[in-house]
């Protein structure tokens, strides 16, 4: 089985096919095509409120292109996902019916509860230790989603307004982040010690520059990595680092939002699965696919 996940950043817009089988009797999942175009709808959302018409003539040709793939690929399911961006802006009923009777998909708005639990979707724990307590760490451009996972179930799960787009307009409320502390010293009180899990672009990006293998990073390391990039200018990060324009921005403050939260938690490593909100809703269409046959 094949499915397709579209996923409707505040920063980008990813359209991830995966192709789903069973090996021993257990899902295994392969990525066939991943495409990320980098929209930035949080550009306009944080600054002014809502999507200009510039920002919804892009999204529009990008999801026409994505139901034309979408298509020739002949998938099992699809999904398509908007997140904090498009909560926030005050048109987007009228942008998703535009991209409807243009596009013929339908963006589902969730909140940030239910990304929360599609990015969980990835059944990551199946892969770590079950003695040990862990926290999920999603960051985004519009948001931060966080689960805490102890005791082989999730007992705590929460979104943030605070974003890497968000932090790049100037737009996290001081109080977003110590109620996002307070919230993580109240909920990890008494559990000790606790793994960090990271997804979203940037963490995957940074541990790439790790050149590690492992999928782990301390918390030094990462530490580290932030202060060699707010060293550089923006230009230097896309011209010696290589990195994408859309990426140098807002990495720093990706970077920054992971070693608060791992500081806040005393958490002294992080695993990088290298996957994300895509990835859930594909677990997540085949899980109710297998259901219904």
């Amino acid at each position: 089985m094949i499915f397709a996940a579209i996923d409707i950043g505040s920063n980008a817009m990813r359209l991830l096919f995966c192709r789903a089988y069973e090996v021993n009797g257990k899902p295994s999942f392969s990525k066939e095509e991943l495409i990320r175009v980098p929209i930035r709808l949080g550009e306009d959302v944080f600054l002014n409120g809502k999507i200009s018409d510039k920002k919804i003539e892009k999204l529009t040709t990008a999801m026409i292109a994505f139901q034309k793939l979408i298509k020739v690929y002949e998938v099992d399911a699809f999904r398509v996902v908007a997140t904090s961006a498009m909560r926030d802006a005050s048109n987007s009923n009228e942008v998703i019916e535009h991209i409807k009777k243009e596009s013929g998909l339908k963006i589902e708005i969730i909140d940030g509860k239910l990304e929360a639990q599609l990015v969980f979707s990835n059944h990551i724990e199946e892969m770590l230790n079950p003695k040990h307590a862990y926290m999920y760490i999603d960051v985004g451009g519009g948001s931060t989603e966080l689960t805490l996972y102890h005791n082989q179930k999730v007992i705590a799960s929460k979104s943030f307004n605070i974003g890497t787009v968000r932090m790049l307009l100037d737009k996290v409320e001081k109080d977003e982040w110590e109620y996002m502390k307070e919230w993580i010293k109240k909920i990890t009180l008494g559990i000790h010690p606790i793994h960090a899990i990271g997804s979203g672009g940037n963490i995957n990006k940074i541990y790439k520059m790790t050149k590690k293998e492992n999928n782990n990073i301390s918390y030094s390391k990462l530490k580290g990595i932030y202060e060699m990039l707010n060293s550089y200018t923006y230009d230097e990060r896309v011209e010696v680092l290589g990195l994408k324009p859309d990426r140098a921005d807002v990495i720093v403050h990706a970077s920054k939002i992971f070693i608060t939260i791992m500081k806040t938690a005393d958490m002294e490593t992080i695993f990088v699965p290298q996957i994300g909100l895509s990835d859930g809703i594909v677990h997540d269409l085949y899980e109710k696919q297998n259901k219904n046959i």
